[in-house]
């Protein structure tokens, strides 16, 4: 799982999971783009890691422009770039009858479309790579949820748009294969981060957790390792897949 001299650009990369995967991929070896609204947690992360190993990019990512200003960034910054993370997400739950379209456009814009700018301008860039001879090995790893396969009360637009992004995945997968990139997914069940607050307090814990075999939450920690793993060399032959890391939750042949 050598991540050594690779620059990996990661979205929603100041809290949670991002941040987990952030500094898995800089013990790995790796250098970091960090994408994040959250400017103070950008900087926070930069302090932490190292100014020499981690560029920065505030912004939203459905904004058409962002990702290709990332990309350039980091290309500059450490020469190349040979993965991506979409992680960045939002939460607006309401129940379907209830729900606001500005709702449900706002998580589809964020998870769904921010996914497909960020996936678009990296195959742009992996194409050029390929057609001026360089060897780019990259690989893009999208972060959905069990949500996506099974649906989940009060969050319609939530699991829509994780549903989406397994079928935009499959596709990229396919398309890029060409220019040597390689794109997965990673379902996750319940992780200890922000957005989870409330199915983690005293009102849901019980029910949850007895759905879970292992009946524990996942660490940000744990769950960045078998996005670390995709990225690296010890997936090299693997592309198009979806991997459940959800503590028996969902299981599936």
């Amino acid at each position: 799982m050598a991540l050594s001299g690779r620059t990996i650009i990661v979205t929603g990369a100041a809290q949670g999971i991002g941040l987990a995967v952030s500094t898995l991929i800089a013990d790995l070896g790796g250098n970091v783009a960090a994408v994040d609204m959250n400017e103070a947690g950008l900087a926070a992360l930069r302090e932490t890691l190292g100014a020499d190993r981690v560029v920065t990019a505030a912004g939203s990512v459905a904004d058409p422009d962002l990702a290709q200003r990332v990309i350039a960034g980091a290309a500059e910054a450490f020469g190349a770039v040979h993965g991506l993370v979409n992680n960045a997400g939002v939460s607006r739950p309401a129940m379907l009858t209830r729900m606001e379209m500005a709702d449900w456009k706002t998580v589809l814009d964020i998870h769904l479309t921010g996914s497909f700018l960020f996936m678009q301008a990296y195959g742009r860039y992996a194409a050029e790579c390929f057609k001026a001879g360089e060897e780019l090995d990259g690989a893009i790893v999208n972060i959905s949820s069990d949500a996506g396969t099974g649906g989940t009360i009060g969050q319609i637009n939530y699991a829509a748009a994780k549903s989406g992004l397994l079928g935009a995945t499959m596709s990229a997968a396919k398309e890029l294969a060409k220019y040597n990139v390689r794109a997965n997914t990673v379902s996750f069940g319940v992780v200890e981060t922000p957005m989870t607050e409330t199915i983690r307090g005293e009102k849901f814990r019980d029910t949850y957790l007895s759905r879970i075999p292992l009946n524990r939450w996942s660490s940000p920690e744990e769950a960045a390792r078998p996005i670390c793993f995709l990225l690296s060399p010890a997936a090299s032959f693997i592309t198009g897949q979806r991997l459940s890391a959800n503590g028996g939750s969902q299981m599936t042949l």
